[in-house]
């Protein structure tokens, strides 16, 4: 007996609804670039992480932590990385034969930090500057404790100036866990580019592990650039139109965890929705976007900081981490889940109570909630 295909909203790999058919065949070729898998002759290296953009978003979701499984990456202190001489903040931890993996420098902070699932990131992409600002609120005029800050980043020299984010001076930073990245293109390269070893016609030449006592970069013969811009573009298309999955019903426990969630303080971060603006990819534009973050950073807490600043972002500070994809999330991790910026969280209770600093009386308002609306604003959350 055949098991029937999933809808379309139970999937992390679905395309936006409207796409033209042009843009669902460069939908298909994205998928296809986003899955291939480098080897030695064909790139991969000198120092790298993983061998494609899948095995670190395995079905387009979030990482795993356990060592048989991690696809972890540590991450220094972007000050302390220049200052050191890295070849970059992210700590390349395998190399191909002839290099040698990059390792933390005795005595320096370093951060584990899950993948991200890439869904939805063209919507987020598309939101205006001033919808994401207009929740800011960098020195708590309103009091309420909360004092959201947008990441204002200066985007790669080499990002075309027809992409969202790119251009000279601050850009608003939307994209890693620190809102460090303000345009897709820049976040892809440079995954290529660091975690694959890859370099493009946006990257051309090799990171190189500075640690090392013989350069690593004599180890990779392939000719550089490796990949054309063509390719990074097509995975930035594959992305970009990358559907969020759709929540589950609404029932009437489900209403009632809403109307808490809110009253609580947790939609004060986690905002239900924003909407986006005017996109070239028509599917994207004038969309309502429930991913519920407002995209801006918070400090968490001692609790929650990991030792590293990425640009502007504190060591305690944090991009508020949306909740779309909630509902299926276990069904593409064996039924586990993984939460917080480390996956240390297991369950979504667990990750709340994790929650401090700004966040210290929402979370403390929902260990006070009686059970039954506990329970309410749990189911509430993993619906979404």
């Amino acid at each position: 007996m055949l098991t029937e295909a999933p809808d379309a909203g139970d999937v992390l790999d679905g395309p936006v609804d409207g796409l033209t058919a042009q843009e669902a065949a460069a939908f298909v070729l994205g998928d296809e670039r986003f899955e291939e898998r480098f080897a030695i002759a064909t790139g991969l290296g000198p120092i790298f992480n993983n061998v494609s953009c899948a095995s670190c978003h395995g079905g387009d979701g979030r990482g795993r932590p356990q060592p048989e499984f991690s696809n972890i990456v540590l991450r220094l202190d972007g000050a302390v990385a220049e200052l050191l001489g890295e070849g970059s903040a992210t700590l390349e931890r395998r190399a191909i034969p002839g290099a040698q993996p990059e390792s933390a420098p005795p005595g320096e902070a370093v951060s584990r930090r899950l993948p991200p699932p890439v869904f939805g990131l063209g919507l987020i992409e598309a939101i205006p500057v001033e919808a994401i600002l207009a929740n800011a609120d960098p020195d708590d005029a309103d009091g309420d404790g909360i004092s959201g800050r947008a990441h204002w980043v200066a985007a790669a020299p080499w990002v075309p100036p027809n992409e969202i984010g790119s251009g000279p001076g601050d850009q608003l930073g939307r994209f890693t866990r620190k809102a460090r990245v303000s345009s897709i293109l820049e976040q892809v390269a440079d995954a290529y580019h660091k975690d694959m070893g890859i370099t493009s016609d946006f990257l051309p030449v090799e990171n190189e592990n500075r640690q090392a006592a013989v350069p690593t970069t004599a180890a990779d013969r392939v000719v550089d650039p490796e990949i054309p811009a063509e390719v990074v573009q097509q995975v930035v298309f594959y992305v970009r139109t990358l559907a969020p999955p759709a929540p589950g019903p609404m029932t009437p426990q489900r209403e009632e965890g809403a109307l808490t969630f809110e009253s609580i303080g947790c939609a004060s971060c986690h905002v239900p929705e924003l909407r986006t603006g005017p996109h070239p990819v028509a599917a994207l534009a004038d969309q309502p976007v429930h991913l519920y973050s407002d995209l801006l950073l918070h400090d968490l807490g001692e609790a929650l900081a990991d030792g590293v600043g990425d640009g502007e972002a504190g060591p305690r500070e944090w991009r508020t981490a949306p909740l779309w994809g909630m509902r299926v999330m276990r069904d593409f991790l064996d039924g586990e889940a993984f939460l917080m910026h480390d996956g240390r969280a297991s369950s979504v209770e667990e990750a709340i109570l994790l929650h401090s600093g700004e966040a210290q009386a929402a979370r403390d308002r929902f260990d006070a909630l009686p059970p039954q609306l506990r329970a309410a604003v749990l189911d509430f959350v993993e619906s979404r």
